[in-house]
């Protein structure tokens, strides 16, 4: 039995969800056993730390860039393919959106994908946050605030119908983008020395960056066989999570790579944890930690619907790619992380320690 009589016997639909799941299966452990998180990376270097934190992120993007970069040079995988790359970039939604998200998951005390994985091992804080997240960008894709979504991303796209590569786009080859993943890890893994890291950490690391790239591979060696579209994805959770929630509210779903994508993260991390015995119930501490919380969880939904992806999808799958606009919307993210840190955190707590 060949490809395509797995295919014609199963459905593309149905394999295009298994793919997800594997996906949301390897980022889901790694994720949840090397505490990775852009909001916690953030908050280090905005209180002048290169920490732990920062090393575990910087050698998650590293890992995804030299893995996807690899593929490319090994014919297993096509930059120019990739969805995100054939649609037009907002330049006006990266920063717009990448700033309102780096508000939020300061906010929320987690990125979209870091909620995610806290739910799945008991914390009731990140449910609720993650359905508040899931909610508004549904209602931002296709809902109430779509409107104003489309018209913020069109005060300023890419030209030709297309996102542009950032290396392409300043004059550079194509090739250089492997070196910089590989200085980039040379980098991370000195500072996981510095900071004494385990070899553990640093495996469940890649791991989360090994994800990325898997899925790349996966969904583009798909659709280079498949009789129907298949988009040339990996992972992120601004739009899955919101198709997910609509696959259990509507009568007549499909499959799709995002809808086996977040269960598997849920899976995974689940089963981590429970290995691991870090299963814990936790909830809000208070109304005010609750508002704060529930608030950053909208922006997280909006900001990262006009970003065109979330700390994951922009930050690590769009960046392995050197999307221009996913780029752009990282380091928006990272600057809105940083001031509501400085000014909410620790301006605004110093405050009301001396009154």
């Amino acid at each position: 039995m060949d490809i395509y009589d797995i295919i014609d016997r199963f459905g593309e639909g149905n394999i295009e969800a298994l793919m997800g799941l594997i996906v949301g299966l390897v980022f889901g452990i790694a994720a949840q056993r090397s505490r990775f998180c852009l909001r916690a990376a953030t908050v280090e270097f905005a209180r002048g730390q290169l920490g732990p934190r920062l090393a575990i992120w910087l050698l998650t993007f590293s890992t995804a860039v030299v893995w996807v970069q690899g593929a490319q040079a090994l014919g297993l995988f096509r930059v120019s393919d990739a969805r995100m790359m054939a649609v037009p970039g907002s330049w006006s939604g990266a920063v717009i959106g990448g700033l309102m998200f780096g508000v939020g998951m300061v906010l929320a005390r987690g990125c979209s994908g870091r909620l995610l994985v806290l739910a799945a091992t008991g914390n009731l804080r990140s449910v609720i946050a993650g359905l508040v997240f899931a909610i508004v960008a549904q209602m931002s894709l296709y809902g109430w605030l779509a409107p104003v979504r489309n018209g913020l991303a069109a005060l300023w796209i890419t030209p030709e119908g297309r996102n542009l590569h950032l290396l392409q786009m300043v004059g550079l080859p194509e090739s250089l983008a492997l070196w910089i993943g590989l200085a980039l890890a040379v980098m991370a893994i000195a500072l996981a020395l510095r900071n004494q890291l385990g070899v553990r950490p640093l495996v469940f690391a890649s791991g989360v960056g090994f994800a990325v790239a898997l899925g790349w591979m996966m969904t583009w060696n798909l659709a280079q066989i498949s009789f129907d579209p298949v988009n040339v994805t990996s992972a992120t959770f601004t739009g899955p999570s919101a198709n997910t929630l609509m696959f259990f509210l509507n009568p007549n779903p499909s499959l799709r790579f995002d809808v086996g994508l977040v269960p598997g993260v849920v899976l995974g991390a689940f089963l981590a944890a429970l290995v691991s015995r870090e299963l814990n119930w936790q909830g809000y501490d208070g109304a005010d930690a609750m508002r704060r919380s529930l608030f950053g969880a909208a922006l997280m939904g909006f900001g990262g619907m006009l970003a065109g992806g979330c700390a994951i999808g922009a930050g690590v799958t769009g960046g392995s790619i050197f999307a221009a606009t996913a780029l752009l919307a990282l380091l928006c993210m990272w600057i809105g992380a940083t001031l509501t840190d400085f000014l909410v955190d620790q301006w605004g707590e110093s405050r009301v320690a001396t009154l």
